[in-house]
């Protein structure tokens, strides 16, 4: 059977409350019925001391009889009894013999005063009584006993306890209603936190709940704030992911498009002589071209994913700086040459870098082909200076440079500066290089404007 969490709390609050008023009504109706009868004791020893000084006047008994007609106008009955509890005053109109237990005895004859609180069944009605022991001559004569019912205490007592219900009642009834409110209070932030988890659930993550340091429940909606925003940048983190990866796709089927339809157009035209003899080679050579750009496009799809798995391992030494620059040298300046740019090295001799010598030529190779691609009749410096925390490896070109707002996008794969035009491509070799340079431990940064030329800044620290 399901109960709702708001009729729990309101049953939880009241049980506590009905339980404790029992319990301290039962003790509160003991401990008033024990003070009623306690006071009815005190108030009969104390007439009965008053009866022992009569007594022991000159002429006993001679001044007893206006204690009569006051006590019973109290309704409090009272005997002179010897030591075999025969009646020695009043003679007649007392209640019959009161036959005193052997320990009821043995209490008078010690000189004690004895007290019933309730007796009920040596008198006609439940009473409470006591009995005083009485000495004549030094020696025990009997004892004065006094008696009264029982019957205004029980009227008093209930009277106390019909109070005691009334105010239970009051103090419920103002206990239920500040239990409703506190249960709503509680309920409220409860179904708070219950829409909040259903739009999460439904995939709703800009949710914000109240917090509060007032308790576990401003404790919690902290933490199921803290739960939303993560999980809303994991839902943006995969969506970007999700996007970058259409546009992955995308860009290799476009990179591959192109040589693959020269290829097939190249065989197609061999295979039915369309191509004439003299343009054949050209088509062939063409098509190993197209092949290799392929091939390349395949293995730097590979290398980058190993890179970013890290799954290269680089195998560093101390390398020249000035014979690392001028490998780049020799093997770029051919293609540098066909589009009239010259390659100059700045290096001092005996400055040493710190890394892997295949990995760090693989990076100036891709830095220096996109120099030349942007450069026409101009230069391009590589330059290899010391930093007290790091060696400076720089490629400067005087070429077309990159506007400042896609200086932090070049990195991505595939992209390209001008796509209206198809020229301006990174491909994936600035994606390498910057994944490589990390490795390394290292940072890259570019500085240029458009039209002003580009310079690429590479820090590896010292060994």
């Amino acid at each position: 059977m399901r109960i709702k969490y708001f009729y729990q709390l309101i049953a939880s609050h009241l049980s506590i409350l009905l339980v404790a008023f029992l319990i301290l009504s039962l003790l509160f109706a003991n401990y008033v019925e024990d003070f009623a009868y306690q006071e009815k004791a005190e108030e009969l020893e104390s007439y009965g001391e008053r009866i022992l000084e009569e007594l022991e006047a000159p002429r006993p008994g001679s001044n007893l009889q206006p204690y009569v007609s006051i006590l019973r106008a109290q309704n409090i009955n009272f005997i002179v009894f010897d030591q075999q509890s025969r009646i020695l005053y009043p003679v007649s109109g007392a209640f019959p013999p009161v036959e005193l237990t052997q320990e009821e005895w043995n209490v008078i004859e010690g000189g004690e005063t004895l007290v019933v609180k309730r007796d009920v069944e040596r008198f006609e009605n439940t009473v409470t009584f006591v009995a005083l022991p009485y000495v004549e001559g030094g020696r025990l004569a009997g004892g004065v006993l006094l008696a009264s019912p029982i019957g205004g205490t029980r009227e008093m007592i209930a009277e106390i306890n019909k109070s005691l219900l009334t105010a239970i009642v009051l103090a419920l009834a103002a206990a239920l209603l500040l239990s409703l409110l506190l249960s709503k209070l509680h309920v409220s932030r409860i179904q708070r936190m219950q829409k909040a988890a259903a739009m999460i659930s439904e995939g709703k993550y800009d949710v914000n709940l109240p917090e509060s340091k007032f308790d576990e429940f401003g404790d919690l909606a902290q933490d199921f704030n803290q739960m939303a925003e993560k999980l809303q940048k994991s839902s943006e983190e995969i969506e970007g992911l999700e996007n970058r990866r259409r546009q992955f796709m995308a860009d290799v089927s476009h990179e591959m498009r192109t040589p693959l339809t020269t290829i097939a157009g190249v065989m197609e035209g061999l295979r039915n002589n369309m191509i004439a003899e003299e343009q054949r080679e050209k088509g062939l050579r063409l098509a190993s071209e197209e092949t290799k750009r392929l091939i390349r496009l395949v293995n730097e799809n590979l290398d980058y994913e190993k890179i970013r798995s890290n799954q290269v391992t680089l195998m560093k030494e101390e390398i020249d700086a000035d014979e690392l620059l001028e490998i780049i040298q020799e093997q770029m300046q051919m293609l540098a040459q066909e589009k009239g740019n010259r390659i100059i090295v700045e290096a001092e001799e005996g400055q040493a870098v710190y890394g892997d010598m295949d990995r760090l030529i693989q990076i100036l190779t891709n830095i220096v082909k996109n120099s030349i691609q942007f450069t026409e009749n101009g230069r391009i410096v590589l330059r290899a200076f010391r930093e007290p925390k790091a060696m400076v490896l720089e490629v400067e070109d005087s070429g077309d440079g990159i506007d400042v707002a896609e200086i932090d996008m070049i990195w991505r794969r595939f992209y390209k500066s001008d796509v209206s035009r198809g020229s301006g491509q990174f491909g994936l070799g600035l994606s390498i290089v910057k994944r490589l340079v990390e490795l390394h431990g290292g940072s890259i940064q570019v500085k240029s404007e458009k039209g002003q030329g580009t310079v690429f800044s590479i820090r590896l620290p010292h060994k």
